[in-house]
């Protein structure tokens, strides 16, 4: 394994075992890489996140909780978190949530969220810079496989958002999320498209006046 670690490819789709994964992402080199594991393969993502990405991750945490919390929606937010089911699949999401009833399941001293012991979030989200064309492909099919109930790509470059609703590990799209009622997908991208301009305290006062009104 020491060799296939030494040529292991990152950014992109590499055939391996589940232990391969593992011994993979334990391997100092990629102590910073999000780890990704789906039908055979797995994925270590190292590229640098930059200004663009981390604006957008951070705009869309915000907007997602502060319309939760004015419409009084339960929910559990995760940054970056871990979810394994063993021998089977990983993904680590950019943001993702429980949601109403499952927003107390999960326990606070939970690491790597077990997806044989817990159900999967009820929404995830993938903030794509360089990575659209996975975002929108073999991610898309990770995410069906795990049952997540939605699943949204933010895409960097041109400021828009691709959502889909997932039910018998399938999806279709969607311009309104089904687990947050009444939450536009257009607005959400004005939102990020005012961000370009304008900074983040006069973004989230605009969408506290579009959330209230």
């Amino acid at each position: 394994m020491s060799q296939l670690q030494a040529k292991l490819p990152t950014d992109t789709w590499v055939n391996a075992t589940w232990d391969e994964y593992l011994l993979a992402i334990s391997d100092p080199s990629y102590e910073k890489a999000r780890g990704y594991y789906y039908n055979g393969r797995m994925r270590l993502e190292m590229s640098p996140l930059g200004n663009p990405h981390s604006r957008d991750h951070l705009i869309v945490i915000h907007a997602v909780c502060l319309f939760a919390g004015l419409n009084q929606i339960d929910f559990d937010g995760h940054d970056n978190c871990t979810y394994r089911k063993t021998d089977c699949a990983e993904a680590q999401p950019d943001v993702s949530y429980y949601l109403g009833a499952n927003a107390e399941i999960v326990p606070w001293e939970a690491t790597i969220i077990d997806l044989d012991t817990y159900p999967p979030p009820d929404l995830v989200i993938e903030v794509a810079y360089s990575s659209l064309a996975d975002d929108k492909g073999e991610k898309r099919l990770l995410y069906e496989s795990l049952g997540v109930r939605e699943y949204w790509i933010i895409d960097v470059q041109n400021a828009q958002i691709i959502a889909f609703e997932i039910q018998n590990r399938g999806s279709r799209r969607i311009y309104q999320s089904q687990v947050l009622p009444g939450l536009d997908m257009a607005l959400l991208e004005e939102a990020l498209r005012r961000s370009r301009q304008m900074n983040h305290g006069k973004v989230s006062a605009w969408l506290l006046s579009q959330f209230q009104a």
